[in-house]
């Protein structure tokens, strides 16, 4: 006769549950303006209307800013792109 094992883990309640194996979720795939992002400068809207360069992010974010009582906090350049980290 064989017996199946079976892994139960406690809860904070003091109750047992069974453990689940954990699997690995797939990583979402970036664009590359996702992928630097976070090595770009984060710059404000008043720089965005003076670049020369003008990108569909930039535009976004001026609109987004022109609005009366809006709140921004900058939006990430591709000219200020740096190399990725290690």
């Amino acid at each position: 006769m064989e017996v199946d094992r079976i892994l139960y883990s406690i809860t904070k309640n003091g109750e047992m549950d069974m453990a689940t194996k954990n699997k690995k979720k797939a990583a979402p795939k970036m664009t590359a303006s996702e992928k630097y992002q976070y090595t770009m400068k984060v710059v404000t809207s008043a720089t965005c209307i003076a670049c020369k360069k003008q990108c569909t992010r930039g535009l976004q974010y001026i609109e987004k800013m022109s609005k009366p009582g809006a709140i921004g906090k900058g939006v990430a350049c591709h000219l200020t792109k740096g190399k990725a980290f290690k």
